[in-house]
């Protein structure tokens, strides 16, 4: 009876068997931001093939975007690394590589995401803290020695200086004779995402935006196998946002870029297949696995259904994850293990790509390599010992996640539709939209943190009064003053009046709206730097300020 019950009459069962036995009548989650149901049923899944599910590799994608998944390839395993100089990270690279790391990851120190040189009065006190400091080519070719990039993938985590660091990053290759269509890699270059929530840029959306399709349509033509572009709604998360804005607001991006792209006259199945996307995994398991699914099958329906792509990869939504660094606590910080395993299973049961899984100890410092092995060591663990592996989408036609999946498109849809109706996701940051919805949902989720209605182990409850300190990464004062020489020293002996005559038709593409990546190449190979290519877009597009700050 109690079966039957179940699948014909939900609210029967709820009545008779939930409530009676003295639960309170639930709709609430102390960790998702959408409400829960006690139980699901069949009614609440609405599983119709093929139109939402399909199977793994067929339109929508919700199952996955290749038909054998990872029983045919395991995801890459891409630890985010970069700290000091070039050298330092290139140690940690090749150290990575040797623990089974199957791609790179580069994080950037400040000045260089902020298009600064390192001897620059802005970047004192922040050369190689928080990411490795690249300058010049020089830097770029330190930081790859003995890595063949026409035999690695590489995703570097840059955006308003994205296409200085792609420059050199190829340039570097060229030298290592590797030819550019045999390069793969990912460079992050999301100026969208800049705006709304991780605030890194020169110029306004506008030019931003130029710059981005510049590099989508070089890519397509010079580098075919390269991403120009990882949209990216893991910093939209980071700021607070919840999981169904993080799909929406991501999406839009997208939707924008491929406008913008379309504007410009490429054709959309030459450059969609390589637009790739960038997700957070954050705390609610079945929340984060349905929002990779429904973000697949929204991506499907709006490549072919609104911008007519033919290709099956223009319609697949392929995607990184990173496990959610906003979701780390100082206190306690060996919980961090399990909550980074539990945010990667998700993403593994999610469909993703690849994978960073954070060190447990990124809140207190850089990681250090023995909180890095552990982290690569989760993502191993769960490959090789758990089993997830050996079955496709093993939790679709789940009763609750496929209502939860169903539910964040529907939600996600809204917020697309809303941006639509200002005048797309330019107009909407300008007119301050998406970064005020992410301000409310962080100011709701640390009330209900600080009021105990969502639980942090070890910081709201089950707290210890002493803590047992971790051993942190230290960067060395002395590496701000070597890299501030080196890069004085490069800048006296080069040929200035190479350099000069190569930013000058830098300039002369910003004016006249040809694609600037070619110049920006051969003013790498002149040594110019980060900063002075960086400086010509501040005089020939101006310096954005947020209206927020105004």
């Amino acid at each position: 009876m109690r079966g039957q019950a179940v699948t014909s009459d939900k609210e029967q069962w709820l009545n008779t068997q939930y409530r009676a036995a003295g639960e309170r009548d639930v709709r609430f989650s102390t960790v998702s931001d959408l409400e829960l149901d006690p139980l699901y049923t069949p009614e609440d899944a609405n599983l119709n093939y093929p139109e939402a599910l399909g199977n793994p590799g067929d339109y929508p994608f919700t199952r996955g975007v290749y038909p054998s998944m990872y029983r045919g390839r395991l995801w890459t395993m891409r630890q985010f690394a970069g700290f000091g100089l070039a050298e330092d990270t290139n140690a940690r690279f090749r150290f990575l590589l040797k623990q089974g790391q199957t791609g790179l990851s580069t994080a950037f120190d400040m000045p260089t995401l902020m298009g600064y040189d390192a001897d620059h009065e802005r970047a004192m006190g922040e050369v190689g803290r928080e990411g490795v400091s690249v300058t010049s080519i020089h830097d770029m070719a330190r930081l790859y020695d003995q890595i063949r990039l026409d035999q690695i993938t590489t995703s570097m985590t840059v955006n308003c200086s994205a296409s200085v660091i792609l420059a050199m990053y190829l340039v570097v290759a060229e030298r290592q004779g590797a030819t550019w269509d045999s390069v793969s890699g990912t460079i992050q270059n999301d100026m969208l995402k800049e705006f709304i929530a991780q605030k890194e840029w020169i110029c306004p959306p506008d030019p931003s935006v130029r710059i981005v399709v510049d590099m989508i349509e070089f890519c397509c033509r010079r580098a075919p196998r390269f991403h120009p572009v990882s949209i990216s709604g893991y910093h939209i998360r980071e700021a607070g946002s919840t999981a169904v804005q993080e799909l929406a607001f991501t999406l839009a991006d997208g939707v924008c870029y491929v406008e913008e792209a379309l504007k410009r006259g490429l054709n959309v199945d030459d450059f969609a297949p390589r637009l790739s996307f960038f997700f957070n995994l954050h705390n609610d398991f079945l929340e984060e696995i349905a929002k990779l699914r429904a973000a697949r099958r929204i991506w499907a329906r709006l490549m072919k259904e609104r911008f007519g792509a033919k290709r099956t990869r223009s319609m697949t939504l392929r995607t990184h994850a990173q496990t959610a660094g906003v979701a780390l606590t100082a206190q306690q910080p060996l919980n961090n293990i399990a909550r980074v395993a539990i945010q990667a299973l998700a993403g593994v049961l999610g469909g993703v790509q690849s994978l960073h899984t954070n060190a447990m100890d990124e809140t207190l410092a850089l990681p250090t390599e023995a909180a890095a092995t552990v982290a690569l060591r989760t993502q191993q663990i769960i490959a090789e010992e758990t089993g997830v592996v050996n079955t496709i989408d093993p939790l679709g036609g789940s009763y609750a996640l496929e209502a939860l999946t169903n539910r964040m498109e529907s939600e996600a849809m809204a917020y697309i539709k809303r941006i639509e109706e200002m005048g797309g996701m330019i107009r909407a940051i300008e007119l301050g939209y998406p970064q005020q919805e992410i301000a409310e949902a962080a100011f709701r989720y640390q009330r209900q943190i600080e009021d105990k209605i969502k639980t942090v182990v070890g910081v709201n409850k089950y707290t210890t009064p002493e803590e047992i300190p971790l051993p942190t990464l230290k960067i060395d004062p002395a590496v701000e003053e070597r890299q501030v020489q080196r890069v004085r020293k490069m800048k006296r002996e080069r040929n200035q009046r190479a350099v000069k005559d190569a930013l000058k038709r830098v300039a002369e593409a910003c004016r006249c709206g040809n694609n600037l990546m070619e110049p920006i190449c051969e003013a790498v190979r002149q040594e110019a730097t980060v900063g002075e290519i960086c400086d010509v877009y501040r005089t020939e597009f101006g310096v954005y300020k947020d209206p927020a700050w105004i």
